[in-house]
């Protein structure tokens, strides 16, 4: 009977974890872990739940960024990240399109098999320090000559959480694209409906049994609920206060941080 308030966390096969802000707060140190995730991961993975990390993280390669992963002592694998570089490498290559790159300098690496000459589309990523008034400019310039401009994004997050503060994310330089060319940016990467089902496809679990676990009210929670998953919002990451009154997206609940989500989700297999 103790148990009766979480109904939420029943008939759960498989966990799509958001990184960022759930497993570690990211910064130019390399970042550092939150309290008890790591050991949540060798839970999950221990209990026979698949498990997938679906990232908007766009600063590095999977193989860079499960590096760092790993360095802070989580057991995960390249084959176990959804991330939205190589989801865009797929749509380029179905679409003929060969992409100007506006992304992070350790990014680039994702595109290599692309043709990048004659550009006639622009991708946008978490460039960071990459982000200059020329870079932008030039992005700019490119998608305003087009006849029919064509903008990916990766991912439209507004911003996020490293240890010495908020950073502004892939999304205010999008809106600023969209916004001067008058254009509608592709999203590859969360909330877009394609990369969560991408992402479920890769744990092998239909929506109904798998349950998202994000800090992003928007992107993590309610991209997760529109396709039919349930969706936990942590207290950790950029996580604010005021998003328990978020207008639109109501968390099927609230969690102070992942440990406590796998307790209860692993008390109820």
């Amino acid at each position: 009977a103790a148990m009766a308030g979480y109904g939420w966390a029943r008939a759960v096969r498989g966990l799509l974890l958001d990184v960022s802000g759930v497993l570690y707060d990211s910064g130019a140190d390399g970042g550092v872990p939150i309290a008890g995730s790591a050991e949540a991961v060798r839970r999950i993975k221990a209990s026979g739940l698949k498990l997938q990390l679906c990232t908007n993280e766009t600063q590095a390669t999977r193989e860079d960024f499960v590096r760092k992963l790993r360095a802070l002592g989580f057991d995960v694998s390249v084959s176990e990240v959804t991330a939205p570089a190589p989801a865009a490498c797929r749509l380029l290559r179905e679409r003929g399109l060969r992409p100007h790159l506006l992304v992070h300098h350790d990014l680039i690496p994702e595109f290599a098999e692309l043709d990048k000459t004659n550009p006639n589309c622009v991708v946008l990523g978490d460039a960071a320090e990459n982000f200059t008034y020329a870079n932008l400019n030039e992005a700019f310039r490119l998608l305003i000559g087009m006849e029919k401009p064509v903008l990916i994004s990766l991912g439209k997050g507004r911003y996020y959480k490293e240890t010495d503060g908020l950073k502004l994310d892939v999304g205010a330089y999008m809106k600023a694209l969209e916004y001067a060319c008058d254009v509608q940016a592709e999203v590859v990467g969360k909330p877009a409906k394609s990369f969560f089902e991408s992402a479920l496809a890769e744990l092998g679990v239909p929506a109904e049994q798998a349950i998202m676990i994000g800090d992003d009210i928007v992107s993590d929670v309610g991209g997760a609920q529109q396709c039919g998953m349930r969706a936990l919002q942590v207290r950790t990451g950029k996580y604010r206060p005021s998003d328990e009154n978020h207008p639109q997206v109501k968390p099927d609940a609230y969690v102070n941080n992942l440990a406590e989500a796998v307790d209860i989700i692993l008390q109820q297999l």
